[in-house]
């Protein structure tokens, strides 16, 4: 690694550390995400509301951590809220949560937007409000009964589409709050308004939607005195009845599954955990590299004997020098025969005869045979090259496997 290269490595490693310093360091910005959980304590939290309304209240407040077709399949009376950003029941489901309201119960829905086949069965249809011409979009909400609207209407200091009732059908729905993105205008809590919050009889119960579940949230309640639109919000439930919290219909995860979720929470030990990951993979690029350089591969010397004597042989040939070249394969054939049959080659009589064939599973005959041959070749002055071949083939069967 030349100086050049450590040192343009080194500026961006500083340059990597500086950033991410000022990252750490950075005011952590609001999560807005819509969760609606009673747990969370962000913006859109409702820790603030249902803790709020559990200690001041006489009100027993039941969570349900399962859809309402299940829950519905047991005995239960009371009143059923819902609170989450969007509401969204298929047509059993609805078709059950209808049937236990019109037996008596109350049910209570805040979103903003709801599935198609509830407003089609209230007969109400929802929207969105455009803002004016400076494109802001803060609504403003009050209620219209004159003993809970305030003079100056509630403001939610941020920015949110505000959704409203643009159908009502008013012999079966009846406005209890009104929403606008100005300061309201009239005397009666209605004109120049918006409905954001109707209460519809259905048979022996009553059904109450509300379309900013905003209100509810954390961000909202902890502004100015805006909790007391809650508390009258709240007031037209029957409070000595149970109260169903809802907790399967939430936008926000009721549960983490993450097991880095408690580690990436706390900014000390994320950071830390990210500069673990940076640092192992800085030590993967640099340590990983080998140490010395490459030892190349040397390969053995081949054992040449074989073609050295393949080549002796046509050199023999070539010049046709048979005898020479039987004697050598003669000299050959007796060092095999002392080095597999431990035979000393020397001494030639019938006993040596005895002791090879019996040695090599060869007949007496055969083994005489062969030798008179090689006698009679060594003896010879010259010889052919079909002797030649001859004797290569006799020895070579002589030496076949036994």
């Amino acid at each position: 690694m030349n100086k050049s290269f450590k040192i343009a490595f080194g500026g961006i490693l500083l340059l990597v550390l500086l950033l991410t310093y000022l990252q750490a360091t950075e005011p952590e910005p609001v999560n807005w995400n819509p969760s609606y959980l009673e747990s969370d304590k962000i913006a859109l939290g409702s820790f603030v509301f249902y803790e709020s309304w559990n200690e001041s209240s006489s009100t027993k407040l039941e969570k349900v951590n399962v859809p309402p077709f299940e829950f519905l399949n047991e005995e239960h009376t009371g009143t059923y809220f819902f609170l989450n950003d969007v509401l969204s029941f298929d047509d059993v489901e609805l078709k059950k949560l209808l049937n236990w309201v019109s037996s008596g119960n109350t049910l209570f829905l805040s979103a903003n937007s709801f599935s198609q086949n509830l407003l089609d069965t209230l007969k109400v249809e929802t929207a969105i409000k455009l803002p004016g011409t400076d494109l802001s979009s803060q609504p403003f909400i009050n209620l219209v009964n004159p003993k809970l609207k305030q003079v100056v209407p509630f403001k939610y200091e941020h920015e949110v589409p505000l959704v409203y009732f643009s159908k009502i059908d008013t012999l079966n729905n009846k406005i209890l709050g009104v929403s606008a993105l100005s300061s309201f205008k009239g005397t009666d809590g209605t004109n120049g308004t918006n409905v954001n919050f109707l209460k519809a009889e259905f048979g022996k119960g009553n059904i109450f939607m509300h379309t900013m579940p905003e209100a509810f949230s954390n961000y909202f309640l902890l502004s100015n005195s805006n909790h007391t639109y809650a508390e009258a919000v709240l007031g037209y439930i029957d409070t000595t009845k149970i109260v169903y919290w809802d907790r399967y219909y939430k936008t926000g995860k009721a549960f983490y599954t993450s097991p880095l979720y408690i580690l990436l929470q706390n900014r000390a030990l994320k950071w830390a955990y990210y500069f673990t990951l940076f640092g192992s993979v800085l030590f993967i690029i640099f340590e990983g590299k080998r140490k010395q350089r490459a030892i190349p591969v040397v390969e053995p010397l081949k054992n040449q004997t074989y073609e050295y004597s393949g080549t002796i042989a046509d050199l023999y040939l070539e010049q046709k020098q048979y005898k020479a070249l039987a004697l050598k394969k003669i000299n050959h054939f007796y060092d095999y025969i002392r080095t597999r049959y431990r035979i000393d080659t020397s001494l030639q009589n019938e006993a040596f005869y005895t002791e090879i064939a019996a040695k090599s599973n060869h007949g007496i005959p055969e083994t005489d045979a062969l030798f008179k041959k090689i006698n009679e070749l060594t003896n010879k002055p010259e010889i052919t090259k079909n002797e030649l071949q001859q004797l290569n083939d006799v020895i070579q069967s002589f030496k076949q496997p036994e």
